[in-house]
């Protein structure tokens, strides 16, 4: 299973993180894949100052999005590594 977290701390909170953890909830439900990605809040991943910030978890890199990217983080990120 796939694990991402999504940072919920005060700066993303701030910047959409609810947000874009439910259009990512929405994005895998309707493609079927629930049971194979997984959605989990996180708290700072110690890049405030940027967008949200997400991981997934056996990786050090840490993305930025913005709630609107969703979508593509999905297909350009999400659906390759299931």
């Amino acid at each position: 299973m796939v694990s991402v977290n999504v940072c919920v701390g005060s700066a993303c909170h701030l910047k959409g993180s609810y947000d874009l953890i439910s259009s990512l909830q929405e994005i895998i439900n309707d493609n079927n894949c629930s049971d194979k990605v997984e959605v989990k809040a996180a708290f700072c991943l110690g890049h405030c100052s940027n967008a949200v910030s997400v991981k997934f978890d056996d990786e050090d890199k840490v993305y930025q999005l913005d709630p609107k990217d969703a979508k593509a983080f999905f297909e350009n990120e999400i659906l390759k590594r299931i």
